[in-house]
């Protein structure tokens, strides 16, 4: 999902994705940071949806900066951008990029505390 901003809505649309993309018997759990969009109400109305919120202050908990950091040092550091589509483009290309290794998606997001595997 590629949008100029975000917010409650997003978000919840977010994971209606996630949700409609969860396997009959499966449930998704995600990871929301304390952005002001990622509320405890915004997947009440999922069933196979759940929201682990970290603490405070505590981006190294948080899998997706490590997958921001590799997406800037491998493809979008000391670049410029022409306008919007370009960077929509940019990010999305890169993106791509990461998820073509699934070993390097699990090894950068997984956690001694989550089993990625079952």
């Amino acid at each position: 999902m590629v949008v100029p901003w975000v917010n409650k809505d997003i978000m919840i649309e977010h994971l209606k994705q996630i949700s409609e993309a969860t396997e009959k018997g499966r449930h998704a759990v995600v990871i929301m940071d304390g952005a002001g969009w990622h509320t405890n109400d915004i997947a009440e109305r999922f069933s196979n949806v759940s929201i682990i919120k970290l603490p405070p202050y505590s981006p190294e908990l948080n899998p997706i900066e490590q997958v921001w950091s590799w997406l800037r040092q491998h493809y979008l550091s000391n670049q410029s951008f022409t306008d919007y589509n370009d960077i929509v483009g940019k990010v999305c290309s890169a993106w791509n990029q990461f998820l073509k290794s699934i070993s390097r998606v699990a090894q950068m997001c997984t956690r001694d505390w989550i089993d990625l595997t079952s």
